[in-house]
């Protein structure tokens, strides 16, 4: 994070602009400490092992995405407790999942409080916006949420120091946080609405650490294969070289003459254990096969469709063999503990040759040496998007199966479309968002009529802000309709009924426009899938001629049967598509659709339709 390049000075008092992006940060200390002659430092030393071994025994089969959890013992302002920060990288899970094993860990010490915190600050109540009391603000919310005894807890505005801060900013140190927790441990908040919606995304675990697991088999040199087999989880940080790789990391790759590590040569196909961030990101790259590999990968345009899957393996292989080959060339320098066992293992290896490699027989009794699940889970048809987001999903879901039939998945869906309905829709809503608390909103307003008309014609002078004008483009982003706007031609554009707009009188002059009209019209309508007569129609979404909407000579029972056929778009699939062909839109890069639905928990594979039509 370049804090230099921002041209607002960043609140090291906060998590905001401290911690670096994509990282998460946890303390934890020790409040109330047993009675007993074990001191301050034993206590926290025996949490950390604890810690560390719930970790090992909840994450045994789990590849973190780029650092694991870990804990060190701490001092500063006068106080010494556990600390840790883990990178996470594009795996929002792992930082949930974090959350998820500090608040296993309060349930077995009962003096133990933990604070957690990302780049965007107090994530927990981020979760939570939307049941917020007034009071909590981003400006005044640092260090004020605690987890203790498996309890969402926060601090109150109650203190002589907030009295003093108040209306500037009351922003509370970990000091004073620290102090707060250990004389008034009972003043503390808990509210189980707020707790309910910061804890959400933890009622799919641990399951979903196997949920999230996905085996693939792929066609790699047999040097390669015994190494993944005895590290495993070093797969994690090969495929971050490969997808973040550059000119100069693929230097010795391309060479035609520079020595390799991994040559390509005695090749086997055998399963490999990924995550799903893990295997959509290998997945998702492009890459031309280097010159020593050319010889071995085919052509896709040129090759039959029994070869596909072959391909498929034997291009998977090459990324991910590209990907070891780059992290073995600084591997002994690396102060990663996997990346320092590869180097160690690498070592080996060329000191014994080929004779320390597996033999197919032995290849044949690893675990899973032959799995390869399903790829659907990577596939989005907005036909069943559709029927998701209804809650009419047919036919029995399998575990681990497809995304969409998963009960977790089905309502995320639903969460992301009704709290973007809910916000568009709500005309109180206004720059701060939806006011939830109107409670004491007229206590209030006499009070605050001395100091606001002082004010407010500078303030109106220095902002301006069209709300009106800020729905409506939300509005026309999302695929929603249009609130009383009309067009050119006075029609009401938010009408349900399409059939009732009048045509100009410019279009009806113009033979050429109405044709044109028309052909728009029709383009709209196969794009949403209402005239293809093949496949399935949406539910909301009728098929009518779109011509006949705008031919003055067509009879009036034609145009009556017309516009009974019309029916408004479901709100949910108009928005539900916007979003997806916004992500689609990014062409794999980072863009705002992709962070939002990151921060929701959803990770979307690229659409591979358009690469498989080309070839």
């Amino acid at each position: 994070m370049d804090e230099q390049s921002s041209s607002v000075p960043p609140d090291f008092n906060s998590g905001r602009g401290r911690i670096p992006e994509n990282y998460v940060e946890y303390d934890l200390f020790l409040v109330q400490q047993k009675k007993g002659c074990r001191t301050l430092l034993q206590e926290l030393e025996m949490l950390r092992k604890s810690a560390i071994n719930i970790c090992n025994t909840v994450t045994k089969d789990h590849i973190w995405q780029r650092d694991e959890f870990h804990l060190e013992m701490k001092s500063s302002e006068g106080m010494t407790y556990l600390h840790g920060m883990t990178d996470y990288g594009d795996a929002i899970e792992d930082e949930w999942l974090i959350v998820y094993l500090l608040r296993q860990l309060t349930q077995s010490f009962p003096g133990l409080w933990v604070h957690v915190a990302d780049a965007d600050g107090e994530f927990l109540l981020i979760e939570a916006a939307n049941v917020l009391p007034k009071w909590i603000t981003p400006e005044m919310d640092q260090n004020r949420v605690w987890i203790h005894d498996s309890k969402l807890l926060i601090i109150p505005l109650s203190s002589a120091a907030d009295a003093q801060q108040e209306g500037k900013t009351a922003n509370m140190t970990l000091r004073n946080a620290f102090d707060y927790l250990r004389t008034k441990p009972n003043a503390l908040l808990h509210s189980p609405l707020i707790e309910a919606e910061a804890f959400y995304r933890l009622e799919k675990y641990p399951d979903y650490i196997r949920h999230s697991t996905h085996y693939s088999l792929v066609t790699i040199p047999r040097k390669l294969a015994y190494i993944l087999h005895l590290i495993p989880k070093s797969v994690s940080i090969a495929v971050e070289m490969f997808y973040l790789r550059d000119a100069v990391t693929m230097k010795s790759i391309s060479s035609a003459s520079a020595p390799l590590v991994f040559p390509p040569k005695d090749f086997v196909t055998t399963s490999i254990h990924f995550t799903r961030v893990l295997f959509a990101q290998l997945k998702s790259q492009r890459l031309d096969p280097p010159p020593r590999w050319r010889a071995l990968i085919k052509d896709r345009s040129e090759a039959s469709p029994s070869d596909f899957q072959k391909l498929a393996r034997q291009d998977m292989g090459m990324k991910l063999t590209c990907g070891y080959e780059m992290l073995s060339v600084d591997a002994d320098k690396s102060r990663h503990r996997v990346v320092r066992e590869l180097a160690l293992l690498l070592r080996d290896l060329a000191e014994d040759g080929d004779a320390g490699l597996p033999t197919d027989r032995d290849m044949e009794s690893w675990l899973n040496h032959q799995r390869d699940d399903a790829e659907d889970w990577m596939d989005i048809n907005y036909l069943d998007f559709e029927r998701e987001l209804d809650g009419k999903h047919q036919g029995t879901s399998k575990e681990g199966g497809s995304g969409f039939g998963d009960p977790q998945a089905q309502d995320h869906l639903r969460k992301i479309v009704s709290r973007f309905e809910s916000f568009l829709s709500d005309n109180k809503a206004g720059i701060d968002g939806v006011n939830l608390d109107d409670s004491d909103g007229n206590d209030n307003e006499d009070a605050d009529d001395s100091d606001g008309d002082e004010d407010s014609e500078f303030e109106d002078k220095a902002v301006s802000f069209d709300e009106e004008a800020f729905q409506q483009m939300m509005r026309e982003m999302m695929g929603m309709p249009e609130n009383g706007t009309t067009n050119n031609c006075g029609v009401d554009a938010g009408a349900s009924d399409l059939t009732q707009q009048p045509i100009c009188e410019e279009t009806e002059n113009n033979p050429d426009d109405l044709q044109q009209l028309s052909s728009e019209m029709e383009a709209e309508l196969r794009r949403h899938g209402a005239l293809d007569l093949k496949s399935e129609t949406p539910r909301h979404v009728k098929a009518p001629a779109a011509e006949q909407c705008h031919d003055e000579h067509q009879p009036s029972s034609a145009i009556s049967t017309v516009e009974e056929s019309m029916e408004e778009l479901n709100i949910d699939y108009n928005l539900a598509q916007n979003i997806l062909e916004s992500f689609k839109g990014q062409a794999g890069m980072a863009g705002p659709t992709g962070n939002l639905l990151g921060m929701m928990g959803f990770t979307l594979p690229r659409d591979e339709d358009d690469r498989r039509r080309e070839n």
